[in-house]
């Protein structure tokens, strides 16, 4: 079977579904890969660097597709990119199967086998399938970084001939994959951190990475599927807030994480908390291409509101291309090993991590959760 490489085409996107690595081991596998020429240049790999690998470097994406029995993506599809798409073929990418709903439909309508990375199950076995998380640990990492750049005020406690500089303080709110790797990269910068989750289950990992857990005597827990987050009661968010209001005002960064799958991100950071905090201080919102954690934010802007630099990056992981390209490839390479071996092709729906990530297949959405999705979003019925 042949497997298919393209240049990505959303805008700012500088990773690749595969890198040579990735190939070589597909290639093992009896697999032949083909890849657009470019495909790998903005996460620093070169035609050349696939052509020792063993893959065919195509002149472009037609002649990459031509034949594909496997296409292999990093972002949601658009509209064109399915129409290049031979009917039967395997597709494995990140598609927001809870929120794109049209996308999802279309994904079905042509046809195509489509593996979700974001359905992949959150059981241990999956771990290295596991992009969500791979592609999270950048973007905590990043945030921290976006942060202490502009920060007026040095994150590291500092003793000088001019006189000591007391440490900066950090909030993390959202204590997931990207929420650790916050906390982790803060923490070796020098800041003293506090963070706050829903979910009680992340107290232990929050202090093990030496930070405070805030806690309230009020329950404001609410863990759902798969270990994300669920929605809060409006008396408990009514409590989650005063708690992170009671802490903000002496904060000097907060990064916000929380997101909910297939739903708005909740608010977390009021302008009312806003007009309270440091002159100077900053807040990056991982979560503003869904809604925000926090009020005022311009997701893909930077704005200052009430002393305080707002910040909505984008796509984060693209910016750290070289490495994100390097975990998801392992990603993806790990999760085709599910269904692709020696003997060949075999989509086993009855596999743990198969049949969950598989939402379409021979014309139909076949994930029960993705499905309630799209018909909620359409009002109709896509099979």
């Amino acid at each position: 079977m042949k497997v298919a490489v393209v240049k990505e085409s959303r805008p700012g996107e500088r990773r690749v579904a595969l890198v040579p690595a990735g190939v070589k081991a597909l290639v093992a596998k009896g697999l032949t890969v083909s890849v657009e020429s470019g495909a790998g240049s903005a996460s620093g790999v070169s035609d050349e660097a696939y052509a020792e690998a063993g893959a065919e470097v195509a002149g472009s994406a037609a002649q990459a597709l031509e034949g594909a029995g496997l296409f292999v993506h990093v972002n949601p599809l658009t509209g064109d990119e399915i129409a290049a798409i031979g009917r039967d073929t395997i597709v494995v990418s990140f598609l927001d199967p809870l929120g794109d709903a049209d996308g999802i439909a279309a994904l079905a309508r042509a046809g195509l086998t489509a593996i979700s990375m974001e359905m992949v199950p959150r059981i241990t076995r999956a771990q290295s399938m596991d992009a969500l998380s791979s592609q999270a640990t950048a973007a905590g990492y990043k945030a921290v970084l976006l942060a202490a750049s502009e920060l007026p005020r040095f994150l590291p406690m500092f003793t000088t001939a001019a006189g000591t500089i007391r440490p900066a303080k950090a909030l993390v709110l959202g204590a997931g994959v990207a929420g650790l790797q916050a906390i982790a990269t803060a923490r070796r910068l020098g800041a003293v951190v506090e963070a706050f989750d829903v979910r009680p289950a992340v107290k232990e990992q929050v202090q093990s990475l030496g930070a405070t857990f805030l806690e309230t005597e009020y329950d404001v827990s609410a863990e759902g599927e798969g270990g994300y987050a669920k929605e809060l009661s409006e008396e408990q968010h009514q409590k989650e807030l005063e708690l992170i209001a009671s802490h903000i005002v002496s904060t000097d960064i907060v990064i916000t994480t929380a997101q909910i799958p297939g739903r708005k991100a909740p608010l977390l950071v009021t302008e009312d908390m806003l007009k309270t905090m440091k002159a100077g201080a900053v807040v990056v919102d991982l979560a503003s291409e869904s809604g925000g954690n926090c009020a005022l934010v311009r997701s893909g802007e930077t704005i200052t509101a009430h002393g305080v630099t707002i910040m909505g990056p984008v796509n984060l992981p693209a910016s750290i291309p070289h490495h994100t390209s390097q975990m998801y490839s392992k990603n993806v390479v790990t999760l085709v090993s599910e269904f692709v071996t020696e003997d060949g092709v075999a989509l086993d729906f009855d596999n743990d991590v198969v049949g969950p990530a598989t939402v379409t297949h021979g014309g139909e959405i076949v994930n029960d959760r993705v499905k309630q999705a799209v018909t909620h979003a359409s009002g109709g019925d896509h099979g």
